[in-house]
């Protein structure tokens, strides 16, 4: 049974779990990430990270000593070096080489408790939370979009973006209740498109799935050179599911020379929120 009650929100002065990475590649190292919410700064030794046993509190790992700063991040993991060169690590002084419950890969719990066994805070991930439309999950880290709200309330987790490597240790994270559509939601039958007519990938299909039908957007493409060369959507409204098909022609129905081009899908609402997505397409004949 767990020892305490299991805070409902980030207490003022109270670490949150803020992102884990459960399902490393071959070879490469989890990692696991806290956020100070509060106005207050924490001393990490204060409390430790617990295995979840069943239905019950197991070993207990002690943390190190660092001060965690109000509204700042710190990572935990057994491999810094491994996690550093597999992500963008903004500040190399935040990550802390300590030892670690392994997290299994079908899921489990994230249990942080002060030294006395008081349960801070307990996350149940499971590879669920990751975005359907994602194909290969090893090596994506979950990140945490609130921290007003409890830590497992339904949304709250989603999978890092793409456009940031899949991954923020030791920075703001990616997926933040700010934006309007999960990256995932939009999926690329392809990474390239070949125009000429013989019947493999002539065309490259987007299609999307979004939560909310008042969702707005430009899609263009773009050359190497920053050109537009192709307007596929101009202020259209998305609804809630469509594709939409591009065919490696130009405006004008020229075909674009190989090579490498940006999709840029620029989203916004009629509440002034905006998002950029992006991919980049190759075109070859």
């Amino acid at each position: 049974m767990l020892c305490g009650l299991q805070a409902s929100v980030c207490a003022q002065g109270t670490l949150c779990v803020s992102e884990l990475l459960f399902q490393p590649r071959s070879g490469e190292a989890e990692y696991l990430e806290l956020y100070n919410a509060g106005s207050a700064a924490v001393e990490l030794s204060d409390l430790v990270i617990v295995r979840w046993v069943g239905d019950t509190l197991g070993a207990r790992y002690a943390l190190p000593q660092y001060t965690v700063a109000p509204h700042d991040y710190v990572v935990l993991t057994k491999d810094a070096a491994s996690v550093a060169a597999n992500f963008r690590v903004k500040f190399a002084s935040k990550m802390l080489e300590c030892s670690l419950p392994t997290y299994p890969n079908d899921g489990g719990s994230v249990v942080l408790a002060l030294a006395d066994g008081v349960v801070v805070e307990k996350f149940d991930y499971a590879p669920s939370m990751h975005g359907r439309l994602l194909r290969n999950k090893a090596g994506v880290a979950l990140e945490r979009r609130r921290f007003d709200v409890d830590c497992n309330a339904e949304g709250n987790w989603f999978s890092a973006s793409s456009t940031s490597g899949y991954g923020t240790p030791t920075c703001e994270n990616s997926q933040s209740q700010e934006w309007l559509v999960e990256e995932t939601a939009f999926g690329f039958s392809s990474s390239l498109v070949s125009p000429d007519g013989d019947g493999y990938q002539d065309e490259l299909v987007i299609d999307y799935q979004l939560e909310n039908n008042d969702v707005y957007g430009q899609i263009a493409i773009y050359d190497a050179r920053g050109n537009r060369v192709c307007r596929l959507l101009n202020d259209g409204l998305l609804g809630t599911h469509g594709e939409i098909v591009w065919d490696g022609t130009g405006d004008g129905g020229e075909r674009l020379t190989s090579g490498r081009y940006v999709i840029y899908i620029d989203l916004y609402d009629l509440h002034g929120s905006k998002q950029v997505v992006k991919r980049t397409i190759s075109v070859v004949y």
